[in-house]
């Protein structure tokens, strides 16, 4: 989702801004926190950081930060929640958020609430990061980081209890909701609709290569039948 016509489309002009790290600067710099934003794109808190040079730049907030905090960049800057570093400047084991993949890309992964990794290992260009689903991955040791753990954790443990707070919350990403049983719809909306029987025994393999829309059932299956 987030293609197409307007009832598919992310609503990307309600949302605050675009949460990336700064640009890259070889200098020591410092920013105040400003504010802190709920922005309906985005499950963690948003800050608001002015930095010395003028620039200001919104970033996902880390736990136990405030208005009228400070934040450092750059090389130098203390091991301390918020600050933004490379991950060579970052000692092993330290919980890290808002990754880049590539140096100088703004922030990749990690970005969600209440997540973080840490670095395992390091050589003399590289750095081992382990994300939250236990899978490594290898990066340029000139990336940056974040300190910390990302806001916002215990997010997914409060239960919605009723049908119009998962409305509301979807409505605000523009997700489809409530969604239809497929054997419900009728035959021109999903390949296994239709009013003539509710059996569909006679699936069908997808082609690998198939437009959206034709991939249900079997998906580019190994085998088929039974054994």
């Amino acid at each position: 989702r987030g293609k197409g016509g307007p009832a598919y489309k992310s609503r990307s002009f309600a949302f605050f801004a675009d949460a990336k790290l700064p640009p890259v600067s070889d200098k020591l710099m410092n920013g105040e926190v400003k504010d802190i934003i709920k922005c309906p794109g985005h499950y963690a808190p948003l800050l608001v950081v002015d930095f010395e040079n003028n620039k200001r730049c919104v970033m996902q907030a880390p736990e136990f930060i405030s208005v009228g905090d400070n934040i450092t960049m750059g090389p130098g800057a203390e091991i301390s929640e918020g600050n933004v570093l490379s991950l060579k400047d970052i000692p092993e084991g330290t919980p890290i958020f808002n990754i880049e993949l590539t140096p100088g890309d703004g922030g990749r992964v990690c970005k969600s609430s209440g997540s973080c990794s840490r670095i395992i290992s390091k050589s003399d260009s590289r750095a081992t990061i382990v994300l939250p689903s236990k899978k490594e991955k290898n990066l340029d040791h000139n990336c940056r980081a974040c300190v910390g753990v990302t806001a916002g954790g215990g997010r997914p443990d409060k239960p919605f209890l009723k049908a119009g707070n998962v409305y509301h919350a979807k409505r605000a990403r523009n997700k489809l909701y409530p969604r239809s049983r497929a054997c419900a719809m009728n035959a021109v909306d999903h390949p296994y609709g239709n009013t003539r029987t509710a059996r569909k025994a006679k699936q069908k393999a997808v082609n690998r290569f198939a437009p959206p829309g034709q991939k249900v059932g079997k998906l580019w299956p190994k085998r088929t039948g039974k054994k």
